[in-house]
């Protein structure tokens, strides 16, 4: 568990760098897909919930140490997509294209709905997505189509990211 863990975590610093730099140069409306995010997905998913919680709070933290945002936001908010997602652990078949892109979209909605009750809890220091605007649309959309190809990518990785559990 603690090597799929680590691995996880890394994978997603790599991917909040490769967001922030490369992908970004690309950015539709300036809005790029969270890979980090799915990545934590994947992880939970094969894992299981602790996994994911333990990664996302980890990668989450990393993230708030890169961002701007509040200390602690990227953490909670990864740590319950994580402890999410790894309820489904087994429970259907992770086919190549339809499922990944659903994990990653319930993703995307949820954190968005997270970041929306945490703004109504705390105030404007917390930055919310506005639904009727494009910017999360566009987000969810670039996560759902990225999704089947980054599952691909990170089967790859198998013997590192999957545990023995």
């Amino acid at each position: 568990m603690a090597r799929s863990i680590i691995w996880t975590v890394i994978f997603s610093i790599i991917a909040a760098i490769l967001q922030s730099t490369i992908i970004g140069s690309f950015a539709l409306f300036q809005v790029v897909p969270d890979l980090a995010l799915c990545i934590v997905v994947f992880s939970a998913y094969v894992n299981g919930s602790m996994t994911g919680q333990v990664s996302g709070f980890f990668s989450g933290l990393l993230l708030d140490f890169l961002s701007a945002a509040p200390l602690g936001l990227n953490s909670f908010i990864r740590t319950v997509i994580g402890a999410l997602a790894g309820l489904f652990k087994g429970s259907f078949f992770l086919d190549v294209i339809f499922m990944p892109a659903v994990l990653c979209a319930v993703a995307t909605i949820i954190k968005a709905l997270l970041l929306l009750v945490l703004h109504l809890i705390i105030g404007p220091a917390i930055p919310v997505y506005s639904f009727i605007t494009s910017t999360f649309w566009i987000e969810l959309g670039y996560n759902a189509l990225s999704a089947p190809l980054l599952f691909l990518l990170l089967r790859k990785f198998k013997p590192i990211l999957i545990g023995r559990g």
